[in-house]
């Protein structure tokens, strides 16, 4: 009797495990399988300090899983329940829970962009940062010596010290992080070309050689231009000549500027305007980016002072101001016989 006894218990012990092998296997082929209940893109939010506990109840309660518990069984198992991370996720039909939970595990979240773009003011790359529904705005409508000291900056103008590209970044990033990468990109570069400068430039620091930059950036779209372009500049400072930019004097404008510029506009004396002042502004005037730099830093040689632009953009060279002043001549009535041809 007790011989029957015993194998009765090994005979229930032996089928419950069994049972429970083939739950397991089955729930483990579940886990791994496509989730019914995700049938179009969704997202799904892990908040700061939630536990594995709180993420899988979350997910059950939003239908996105049947059932919390595997998927705390399976992080336990994995031993990865302290390593899912914060943040948006992405959850796409197809997905599984085993999927999730490695994306959890990766923090493979949401990305998002903005593109800050060259010849951009800090007042436009600020409007642009502002519109980012998903970065937290912490600067609000602070001046620019604030944004210059929350940089770090030894000036106390930020223009011109950020660098312009396209910059990713989660929800939950703050505008200053994102302009402290900006900031950290720009002076890298600006260092790297610095130190393989030409020679003899006339200005002492890369901050100086930034100023030019930006000028430079202002006043040509064309890549291929702006190293003739620093050359001009780069000559007329060697020679004590004023570099009668247009650009430094609509910035000095500020937002007074409609679009205009007249004869009283480079008469009226401002600290960046350049047909009134000898040398560079006080700070860049926009963000340069990197072909500019480089420019700036390796003029290309030649003769020329002057550069009027032509209608399809690019600029013609001269180096008297005779040939400059026959030049403006030709452009503008081309200009103005074009103006007229369409009136």
């Amino acid at each position: 009797m007790p011989s029957l006894t015993r194998k009765a218990i090994l005979s229930f012990g032996f089928s419950l495990l069994l049972l429970v092998a083939l739950f397991a296997s089955i729930s483990m082929h579940r886990f791994q399988q496509p989730l019914d209940s995700v049938t179009e893109a969704r997202v799904f939010e892990v908040l700061p300090g939630s536990s594995l506990t709180r993420i899988a109840n979350d997910l059950t309660e939003q239908g996105i899983l049947t059932s919390p518990l595997f998927f705390r069984i399976a992080a336990r198992w994995e031993g990865v329940e302290a390593d899912l991370q914060t943040g948006e996720y992405r959850i796409e039909p197809g997905i599984s829970a085993a999927d999730l939970l490695a994306k959890m595990v990766a923090g493979d979240v949401i990305q998002y962009r903005v593109t800050l773009l060259e010849g951009w003011t800090i007042t436009e790359v600020m409007e642009a940062l502002a519109g980012q529904p998903k970065l937290q705005q912490t600067l609000g409508e602070a001046s620019a010596t604030e944004l210059a000291e929350a940089l770090e900056l030894e000036s106390t103008n930020p223009e011109g010290m950020l660098h312009p590209e396209t910059y990713f970044y989660i929800k939950g990033t703050t505008d200053l992080e994102l302009l402290r990468r900006a900031r950290i990109r720009q002076e890298t570069i600006l260092q790297k070309h610095w130190q393989n400068r030409l020679g003899a430039l006339p200005f002492n620091s890369p901050y100086e050689a930034l100023i030019l930059a930006s000028i430079i950036e202002k006043e040509s779209a064309a890549t291929s231009e702006r190293g003739h372009i620093a050359g001009v500049f780069v000559r007329r400072l060697e020679q004590g000549m004023r570099l009668q930019s247009d650009p430094t004097v609509i910035y000095g404008i500020g937002e007074d500027f409609d679009g205009n510029l007249t004869r009283e506009h480079l008469r009226t004396t401002t600290a960046y305007n350049t047909y009134r002042i000898s040398g560079l502004p006080p700070s860049p005037i926009a963000l340069p980016g990197e072909t500019s730099i480089i420019s700036s830093l390796n003029p290309l040689p030649g003769d020329s002072l002057y550069f009027v632009a032509r209608d399809d953009g690019t600029h013609y060279f001269s180096a008297t101001l005779e040939e400059h002043n026959a030049a403006v001549n030709r452009f503008q009535r081309q200009a103005n016989t074009e103006q007229d041809g369409n009136d």
